[in-house]
């Protein structure tokens, strides 16, 4: 067993004269319908010509029979692969300010030990905020504002009221754990989980990773430039616009859901209750089936050009 579960860079002079130091936090695998947070993530990073400022032991945290990296096969022999990593890179935002992204694959083991790691790095850089990012799917008309919902491990955090009442008992997280953990330590985490229409949490979806992207500037405070993840999100709106006008059965199925919508909306406004009398709710399986050809169209070869990261 490794001495360290993770290798923290000693000089980083750039953070020398930082009082506030914000760190956004992406952990792939379980939190990220429609790859709304992974694209934040590499929005983020392409944006920046960042470094590496600490590196964590994948082969302690990663399962890889169960989630295999991939490689490449050449006609005759093995040419690449692509090994798993999660790291801490320092970026700086559009006004130069630096900040840092924990980006990579959720860890498989040793949470407990994952969270230890991360509160060394929150420490040794003096990290004044954790702010995650994830995505869920819903039964959300895409026609529609994004919902987010805000959580904290302090209260004074919070930038929005919570959708959800009551207690909900959902499946763990890496990245959840460790908001519970930071606050036990002494740390501020935060985060914002965007809610993706059920029916495309399988494509990619740039609106809902602008729009946690704008939740992150005011909670880091920071400044994003969004124009280029704005200008993908309008493409892919159009294309799901132009499916629909071309296949009325679909757009019923989502007019359906808009109905839905904007009478649990009124509901919520008028404090009448949460679902509408005689709303039918489009099942999963019913949105999914009218989408399958759609989603296959938007992911192959002739559209997948404009999704690469």
């Amino acid at each position: 067993m490794p001495d360290r579960l993770v290798h923290i860079v000693d000089d980083v002079p750039e953070l020398d004269d930082t009082s506030e130091l914000t760190m956004v936090l992406v952990l792939d695998g379980f939190l990220d319908a429609g790859n709304a947070a992974g694209r934040a993530a590499q929005h983020l990073v392409d944006l920046s010509d960042g470094r590496v400022v600490a590196t964590f032991d994948v082969d302690e945290l990663h399962d890889y029979r169960a989630r295999r990296p991939p490689m490449s096969f050449v006609r005759d022999h093995y040419a690449s692969y692509d090994a798993p990593r999660l790291v801490v890179r320092l970026l700086a935002d559009a006004g130069g300010t630096p900040y840092l992204l924990l980006q990579g694959p959720e860890p498989d083991t040793r949470w407990e030990a994952f969270c230890v790691a991360v509160r060394e790095v929150v420490e040794r850089f003096g990290v004044t905020r954790v702010v995650g990012m994830g995505s869920v799917p819903m039964a959300v008309p895409h026609t529609r504002p994004i919902a987010i919902t805000h959580h904290a491990n302090n209260p004074g955090l919070l930038t929005g009221e919570s959708p959800w009442r009551g207690e909900l008992r959902i499946p763990s997280s890496a990245q959840a754990l460790l908001e519970i953990r930071l606050g036990e330590w002494g740390h501020d985490a935060m985060g914002f989980v965007a809610h993706v229409p059920h029916y495309l949490a399988q494509m990619d979806y740039p609106r809902a990773s602008a729009a946690l992207l704008e939740q992150v500037e005011i909670a880091g405070r920071l400044t994003v430039d969004l124009s280029g993840l704005r200008a993908e999100a309008e493409d892919r709106e159009a294309e799901i616009a132009r499916y629909l006008a071309a296949n009325a059965e679909v757009a019923d199925v989502v007019e359906a859901l808009e109905r839905q919508y904007d009478a649990f909306e009124r509901a919520e406004e008028s404090g009448a209750g949460l679902l509408a009398e005689e709303q039918r709710l489009p099942t999963g399986e019913e949105l999914g089936k009218e989408f399958e050809r759609f989603l296959a169209g938007l992911d192959g070869p002739e559209s997948s050009d404009g999704d690469e990261d």
